[in-house]
This record gives C-alpha cells, sequence and structure tokens, in this order.
C-alpha cells in the first residue's frame, strides 16, 4: 500500500527471515565468528540466548545460510514434543529414510549417518530454537546424541537457541553433564541507538529507497519506543510508513512515530 509511495519495491519490516534483509552488526559479526569457531573447534554444543524479539532466530537463519563451514543442517522450531516425535523430525530435516520401530533403531541408522556425513567431509549441525522449552527427558536424549563421535571427532554440533530462561534449564544440576562439555556462549543484546539507525537504513535501502524517509527525531522516538529490540522496531516502522502514506507524508518525523507507539502500545504492552 505504501511501497509507491515511498518508491520501495519490497516491504522493508516485515517480520519474516528473508536473510537479504539481515544487517550484520559488530555483534553480530562476533557472535558468527564465535558459531564458526565453536564447530571448527569441535565444540559439541553452541548456546545462543535473548530476550524474546532480540533476533535469535534471525540470526541463527542467516548463520546457517551464510556459514563458512560445509554442513548440513537440520532445524528443530519447537523441541516441546514426544521423544519419539523428536526422531521423526530429525529424520525428516536431514532427509534420512529411517523405521522409527525402536530407539535402539533410530540411534544405529542416524550414527551410521553421521559417519557418512563425516567421511564426506561435512559437518551435521542440529538447531534447536525455542530450547527453553526442552523436557529434562528429551534434554538427556540430545546429551545422548552429542556422545555421538569419532577419532574424537563430535560428529554432530547442536545449537541450543532460547530466550533468557534456557539458561536456568541448562543450571539444572540435572544437566551437570551438559555443563561440563565444551560449549560456545552467546547473549544477544538489544540494539543501540546508533545501531537502530543504521538497522532501519539497511533494511530500507535493501527494500529499494534512495532516501532519507525517517529523520533523526524519527529515530530518536522508534529507539525509545523499541529499546532497541528489532522486532518491535519492524513493528513501528512498519506502522509509520503506513500512517505516513495515509498522511500523505513523504518524510517521517517525530510527530508521526508518536502517534503510531501511542497506537501500539495497547497491542505491545
Amino acid at each position: 500500500m505504501y511501497l509507491t509511495h515511498h518508491n520501495l519495491n519490497l516491504k522493508p519490516f516485515e517480520e519474516s527471515l528473508d536473510p537479504r534483509f539481515f544487517w550484520v552488526s559488530e555483534k553480530h559479526k562476533e557472535a558468527l565468528a564465535s558459531f564458526n569457531h565453536g564447530i571448527q573447534e569441535n565444540n559439541a554444543f553452541i548456546l545462543l540466548n535473548g530476550d524474546i524479539g532480540t533476533g535469535k532466530s534471525a540470526l541463527i537463519n542467516y548463520f546457517s545460510l551464510n556459514n563458512e563451514i560445509d554442513a548440513i543442517v537440520a532445524t528443530i522450531p519447537d523441541p516441546d514434543v514426544s521423544i519419539s516425535d523428536f526422531f521423526r523430525l530429525l529424520s525428516k530435516e536431514f532427509k534420512i529414510d529411517i523405521d522409527l520401530s525402536t530407539k535402539e533403531d533410530f540411534l544405529i541408522k542416524f550414527e551410521h549417518f553421521l559417519h557418512n556425513v563425516y567421511s564426506k567431509g561435512k559437518k551435521a549441525l542440529l538447531i534447536i530454537e525455542e530450547a527453553q522449552r526442552l523436557s529434562q527427558r528429551l534434554m538427556e536424549q540430545i546429551l545422548l546424541l552429542s556422545n555421538i563421535e569419532r577419532k574424537e571427532v563430535k560428529l554432530i554440533n547442536i545449537f541450543l537457541v532460547g530466550q533468557n530462561e534456557v539458561l536456568d534449564l541448562i543450571n539444572d544440576e540435572k544437566n551437570d553433564a551438559l555443563r561440563q562439555r565444551p560449549t560456545v556462549h552467546y547473549t544477544i543484546k538489544p540494539l543501540t541507538e546508533s545501531e537502530t539507525q543504521e538497522y532501519i537504513k539497511y533494511r530500507l535501502s535493501v527494500a529499494g529507497s534512495k532516501t532519507e524517509i525517517f529523520n533523526s527525531e524519527a529515530i530518536r522516538e522508534i529507539f525509545s519506543f523499541s529499546k532497541g529490540y528489532p522486532r518491535l522496531i519492524n513493528i513501528i516502522c512498519d506502522r509509520a510508513l503506513l500512517t505516513s502514506y495515509v498522511s500523505e507524508v513523504n518524510k517521517i518525523g517525530e510527530k508521526i512515530v508518536k502517534q503510531c507507539a501511542d497506537d501500539l502500545k495497547i497491542l505491545v504492552g
């Protein structure tokens, strides 16, 4: 609706994992480097945590598509499933034809699959999102998978991606075995005000913008509303673009952003 008004080719602030719109900040570069290092150094687990809306899924999706490693990647979007369903999801994501008649049969064939991946010079990466929802029983099965190795080389690297509550799960005494494994840990933080400005500018440029749409006062109000959380930045920027179109305003200033913030506070709290 507002694309033509602002001379845009794409909607710049949609909630999607389109890697074209992923702005790589210095903190993201640090995270990506630590992920690559953890895999190269044979760390069984890589832990990424952060508040809701900080961009964990976008970061891990970008990594899975742009990492420096020749890898086969499987993603479990929500691990709040039974053990048998978890194994089925693994088989589907890794594209393995496995008869799931017994757990033992699955583990034998899955280990064979991992050895085959290793023999081809590849890595197997398992990404588990919403990891704070993992049950203790499923965590034990994941630990079992992490034990599969060859010549002391781990055959699968497991990413645990979740909200900050995942740290409570990791620190539970029942998971001492997990804490004793070599683990890369990165906490993703909200953007600063200057990073928020760069984030908005980048996404608009990808969408085709050739001019400055949000002035500096608008950026300040966007940061005040969003506190640097990308999800909230996207929401208020999208609303501001729509409001400016309806109001027939080309450059968005403080007034429009404040109006949108007042409207959105009812929805986002």
